[in-house]
């Protein structure tokens, strides 16, 4: 899944504050340890934590620009992977397995082994520990990597909550509506699913990208009208460059997207 893997992570989240048991503008400290690899900003901005942010900074932050440190952060609060996986089965759909946090994907992906306790890593544990690896260590691990069921999902999977997020189906009205609004302000991978979309198609999507991975995933508002599409694409263990990729998302969303256009009442998510 890589970051797609953040909008389940979402659900439960919010499935957890719509019960309660988190809040919202809840403030979680940001410790050093919890500055992890990858995209994102906050390990950017600092390395040595001694912040605070809102649940919904942080939702804000993993769904928006796919923030790695926010999202284990998030996942920990949400109950962790199982939880995350637990409510997935809840909700009926059976291929989407959420396993480790962004922190270990992107540690497995490139070779690092021996992690220590997660209270002691830092920014510049993880700089050591990637810059040792040998080039054919990480191409091994790549390789292993693509193999790997952990993490994954089906497209159908992924497209069943993608449909029942639109459809209100999950969450109380409040968190679909958050949930949404965050997605439809999501601007990463512009060349993907909205790519040859027509200007100013709207579209409620996440993003992800990891070695051979690179997926998108969303619902399409047609014009007139038409209705909306759930579509996950998602491409894995490719050899071409990442444009090359996001041409081929980029065209099979338009493709689905004038079919169903075209294809009156036939475009219900």
């Amino acid at each position: 899944m890589a970051s797609t893997f953040k909008v389940p992570i979402a659900v439960q989240l919010l499935t957890r504050i719509d019960k309660s048991e988190v809040k919202l503008d809840q403030m979680i400290e940001i410790k050093q340890s919890d500055l992890h690899p990858g995209s994102g900003t906050l390990s950017d901005l600092f390395n040595k934590g001694g912040l605070a942010l809102s649940v919904r900074n942080l939702m804000e932050l993993m769904l928006l620009i796919s923030d790695n440190s926010a999202t284990d952060v998030l996942l920990r609060t949400a109950g962790g992977p199982e939880a995350v996986t637990a409510r997935m089965r809840a909700l009926g759909i059976e291929g989407i397995n959420v396993d480790r946090s962004a922190a270990r994907l992107i540690s497995d992906w490139v070779g690092v082994m021996n992690l220590p306790p997660e209270d002691q890593w830092t920014p510049e544990l993880f700089d050591l520990k990637f810059a040792a690896l040998k080039p054919e260590e990480r191409k091994a691990a790549s390789k292993k990597f693509d193999s790997d069921a952990r993490d994954t999902s089906t497209p159908d999977a992924m497209a069943a909550l993608l449909e029942k997020i639109y459809q209100r189906e999950i969450l109380k009205p409040a968190s679909s509506e958050l949930l949404l609004n965050i997605m439809y302000r999501c601007r990463t991978g512009e060349a993907r699913l909205r790519g040859l979309l027509p200007g100013g198609t709207e579209i409620a999507h996440k993003t992800g990208t990891i070695g051979g991975s690179t997926n998108d995933v969303g619902i399409i508002t047609l014009p007139d009208n038409a209705g909306h599409v759930a579509i996950a694409a998602f491409v894995k263990s490719s050899e071409k460059e990442v444009p090359a990729r996001e041409r081929v998302i980029a065209e099979i969303a338009r493709a689905i997207h004038d079919f169903f256009l075209f294809q009156p009442r036939a475009s219900s998510s």
